[in-house]
């Protein structure tokens, strides 16, 4: 026992003896002015770009290490004169059995919280495109020692693997509308390993705000053939997942209305390092949408919530996303769609494909967005829109609609056909039909609206818009203006016992109704048909 403390000790202290003598030697063997001059020079061609630090320490713990601190690697002159990359400490760890002999040898290069700079330019170049060698690393020997590679004193500045660890990255487009961009990466952990003719690399990123955690998996950067890095084929796989997207959603588009709920998504990596692509498939398993509005009876806060949203053959490149197909649900109805988004100059979204099939109308008109015009019933809906930032004045798409069976429900309809059932209703009643007097008090039942529309700069047209129930048939033709709810329609409204036709113009919410005098007899016939409409609209505005 007392035999193998003896040994436990004498090793103890030969380690501790080891390591001082290290620390005293190591100063000696490694030359800090050569080395910083080595590391700046080879660094400069490695990249492309002037690299400088303030200052250099060799540190002994945990391994001989060589620190660089507040490093920084210049932009290229195009894109500006602030730094491409900022840099508080790096770590370039020296292979100790080369020290022995009195050479210098970089192993692994850990660089902590570098800020990294991304500019796109106007015409779409990136500033990381110009970067790339300049030419073949040199080495560097002691004065009066022969170089090379097995001459004592040389100093090899090759590193087998790179680790960034903390990192943060942001990105600026410039000339463009809509140049600033809400987010930014932190956390970013890196770690890239030379290999042959190709470069690994995996890691893991954070978007922030929303917290969005992103994956890197079995990257290569295929250097061989590559005039730069930037043109090097690129190839990976990527993950992303967030537990709610509500911040990231607001980040771009605005805090309302609020989009949240679980996103997850699995990518492949394409294209090259200054022209990635991605393509893959994304979920939000469920997706809700929320907003406050004062025209709501309480709770003013109102949420629409939607079934699992699925991204199918999603793919991103050159500023350009696309999905075929995207589909959701509401309630037992389904929405299917092919998206494509353009960030050029703004915002630009295309949805290709649109079909809606027995989507509950009310739950959007009614529960969600309590409208005033508002009827209930599954709607069936194809078509194809397209719109910039400003949905409600950039809207622009044709297709056709029907809804039905089911009843006008809202104080004053929805709109146009809110408008063609008053109408209809009241012209009806004062011809005496056989429709009671009471008919508008409760909602109204239809078979179904059918027509087709178009959208023209959120001018939305029709002009076979039909209501048909078992008291009326109503034909529109018009247009309404989404943003401004100005309307200008001719109706066609047969009640059975003849056809009256009328021109609704002025808003949405307080309309003027006009009784074409031919298709009443006499004058006082129409007078009473306007002044009944007149009342009937007064009493759906309460």
């Amino acid at each position: 026992m007392k035999r193998a403390l003896k040994w436990l000790v004498g090793i103890a202290a030969a380690v501790v003896l080891l390591a001082i003598v290290a620390a005293i030697a190591l100063p000696y063997l490694v030359d800090n002015a050569r080395v910083q001059a080595l590391i700046a020079s080879n660094a400069s061609q490695a990249v492309g770009r002037p690299v400088k630090f303030t200052s250099l320490s060799i540190a002994l713990f945990p391994l001989p290490a060589v620190e660089l601190h507040k490093l920084e690697i210049a932009e290229d002159p195009q894109f500006g004169a602030a730094p491409f990359l900022t840099l508080e400490t790096g770590r370039i760890r020296l292979k100790l059995r080369p020290l022995f002999s009195g050479r210098v040898e970089f192993g692994d290069i850990t660089l902590e919280r570098p800020l990294i700079a991304i500019i796109q330019s106007a015409d779409g170049r990136l500033n990381v495109a110009s970067l790339g060698p300049t030419g073949e690393p040199r080495t560097a020997s002691r004065p009066g020692k022969p170089s090379g590679a097995g001459a004592g004193g040389t100093i090899a500045a090759i590193a087998a693997q790179v680790n960034i660890k903390k990192g943060a990255v942001t990105y600026v487009a410039r000339g463009k509308e809509g140049a600033g961009t809400p987010y930014r990466v932190e956390d970013l952990d890196l770690t890239l390993t030379g290999q042959g003719m190709q470069l690994n690399f995996k890691g893991a990123l954070k978007v922030v705000p929303g917290d969005l955690a992103v994956k890197l998996a079995d990257g290569v950067v295929a250097l061989n053939g590559a005039r730069a890095v930037s043109e090097a084929p690129i190839r990976g796989r990527v993950t992303l997942e967030g537990k709610d997207v509500s911040r990231l959603v607001a980040a771009a588009a605005g805090p309302t209305p609020a989009i949240s709920g679980p996103i997850a998504g699995t990518f492949s990596l394409g294209g090259t390092v200054a022209a990635p692509k991605v393509s893959g498939n994304v979920e939000m398993a469920k997706p809700s949408v929320t907003q406050t509005n004062t025209a709501c009876p309480e709770p003013k806060q109102r949420v629409l919530s939607l079934g699992a949203l699925k991204i199918a053959g999603a793919s991103y490149s050159g500023n350009r996303f696309q999905s075929r197909p995207v589909t959701t649900s509401i309630g037992k109805g389904t929405i299917s769609l092919n998206l494509t988004a353009t960030l050029e100059h703004g915002v630009r979204v295309q949805l290709g494909d649109l079909a809606l099939k027995e989507i509950p109308i009310e739950r959007v008109l009614v529960d969600y967005l309590c409208q005033g015009y508002a009827v209930s019933g599954p709607l069936d809906l194809t078509g194809a829109v397209a719109f910039g930032a400003d949905l409600f004045n950039t809207l622009d798409g044709a297709g056709d609609l029907r809804i039905g069976p089911g009843k006008v429900v809202g104080p004053q309809a929805l709109a146009l056909i809110g408008t063609v059932v008053r109408v209809g209703g009241a012209v009806s009643s004062l011809l005496a039909t056989d429709l009671p007097s009471t008919l508008f008090a409760s909602p109204v039942d239809f078979d179904s609206i059918t027509g087709t529309w178009k959208v023209t700069n959120g001018v939305l047209t029709t002009r076979d818009l039909l209501y048909s129930s078992r008291a009326m048939k109503i034909g529109v033709a018009g247009e309404y203006g989404l943003a401004t709810g100005r309307v200008n329609a001719d109706l066609k409204v047969n009640h059975g016992r003849g056809e009256i036709r009328a021109k609704v113009t002025g808003n949405a919410a307080s309309p003027s109704v006009r009784v074409d005098p031919a298709s009443v007899v006499g004058e006082g016939g129409r007078q009473k048909v306007e002044e009944g409409i007149q009342d009937l609209l007064k009493r759906f505005k309460r």
